[in-house]
């Protein structure tokens, strides 16, 4: 861990949990976990989060007046990126997309009826949630447009609407859904979010959508999803009306920092597996791996560009903790196509140390690979945050380049 962002906390929190780690879960890591079965597993990793709760470390990423540490979020990114190092370290910590995102927004934003019923028994792991926004009929680089409805009918919405990709469905107990609820509104102010319980008769999980052959389920799912005359009440409104698209803002600026670092952490993972294999693997009588000059470059390069992307993102979580994310959003940017990439590169330079078992379930290389190669994808496309970038840095130079509003307003959302 950098020192330079290092603090009490960090000193004291991230050698336990990653002893931890290496203790309960890395031991998990086997085939029959590690093909997208979740709810095989699920029973295993509920007695490992009771040990979590018994190490006085659960709610890492809550602040001190919900009962947490109080960590900054450049200290929790800190925290993030040891939990990443194991696929089950986040959801064992309660720290797992999207309850981490769902619990940040519904504190600060929810009535005390929706903490009540819905925030602390996630809290506590006794429920998961879903968020429920992406749409397969609309442009998803493009979040303005949706087509997802909840018009008012007295004390209650009506939602009518179909999303795919809403993380984490199977099994959750609720959704936070995006809907339009003022469709006359200028673009940014048209949608809401709503809290709608999975068990409400107009909620249908149409299917867990496999993911490169992975036919996750439980925590690690995608779901498609259908809205059909789902009526909830009106007070299961987070915020106010058309305060959608800035909560989102809100929600993804951390959320950007979490999933950067949790890819750090899968690097650093992989890079381990990658050295290991290439010091112990004998190619021939007297030789070793490590020893091609190929591999070195593996490894050299795979050393700086982890480095250079856990700097990055530290730093540009140290500036929102100090200046907010709105302040740094080039910055947000930067880091989520640079890191991106860069733990996509790692994890193929180790696939190929290990040759033909690198690609096998066997290693979890593989499971990375399928898993991660959304990462350039979703919380905003690269190729919108680099577009988004790069107007922002033109106007500076005189260059207004509007033309393309979307681009960077996906980029914000």
């Amino acid at each position: 861990m950098e020192a330079i962002f290092a603090t009490d906390h960090t000193r004291e929190l991230v050698p336990r949990i990653r002893e931890f780690i290496h203790t309960h879960l890395v031991p998990l890591e086997t085939g029959e976990y590690l093909t997208g079965n979740f709810s095989k597993v699920a029973a295993i990793l509920d007695q490992k989060r009771e040990l979590v709760r018994q190490a006085g470390l659960w709610g890492l990423q809550h602040s001190i007046d919900e009962g947490g540490l109080g960590l900054t979020l450049c200290e929790f990114g800190q925290v993030s990126e040891v939990l990443a190092t194991s696929p089950f370290g986040h959801y064992t910590f309660n720290c797992q997309a999207p309850d981490i995102g769902n619990m940040e927004l519904m504190h600060k934003y929810a009535s005390d009826d929706i903490k009540r019923q819905y925030l602390e028994p996630l809290k506590e792991g006794h429920i998961r949630s879903c968020f429920s926004m992406t749409e397969p009929e609309f442009a998803g680089s493009n979040p303005t447009q949706m087509g997802t409805l909840a018009i008012r009918d007295g004390d209650e919405w009506v939602i009518n609407g179909h999303k795919w990709f809403t993380s984490s469905a199977d099994g959750a107990a609720f959704a936070v859904v995006m809907a339009v609820t003022n469709p006359d509104a200028a673009p940014h102010k048209r949608a809401s979010m709503i809290v709608v319980p999975t068990d409400n008769p107009g909620f249908e999980l149409v299917r867990n959508i496999s993911i490169m052959g992975d036919p996750s389920d439980h925590w690690g799912s995608h779901a498609e999803v259908r809205y059909t005359n789902c009526r909830v009440p009106y007070n299961n409104l987070i915020g106010g009306e058309g305060m959608g698209f800035m909560l989102a803002q809100e929600r993804l600026g951390p959320g950007r920092i979490h999933h950067c670092m949790r890819w750090i952490g899968i690097a650093e993972r992989s890079f381990d597996l990658m050295c290991h294999r290439a010091a112990t693997r004998e190619i021939e009588p007297g030789m070793m791996l490590g020893e091609k000059q190929f591999i070195q470059g593996f490894i050299a390069e795979s050393r700086a560009e982890i480095d250079a992307s856990r700097l990055m993102v530290l730093r540009t979580a140290h500036n929102i903790d100090e200046q907010g994310a709105a302040a740094v959003r080039n910055e947000i940017s930067a880091i989520k196509f640079f890191v991106a990439n860069m733990v996509l590169r790692v994890v193929d330079r180790a696939i190929q140390t290990f040759g033909a078992m690198g690609i096998t379930d066997g290693v979890l290389l593989a499971w990375y690979y399928r898993h991660e190669r959304g990462a350039r994808i979703y919380d905003g496309a690269d190729e919108v945050h680099k577009t988004a970038l790069a107007r922002s840095i033109l106007k500076n130079y005189g260059l207004d380049t509007r033309k393309n509003k979307a681009a960077e307003l996906a980029s914000r959302t």
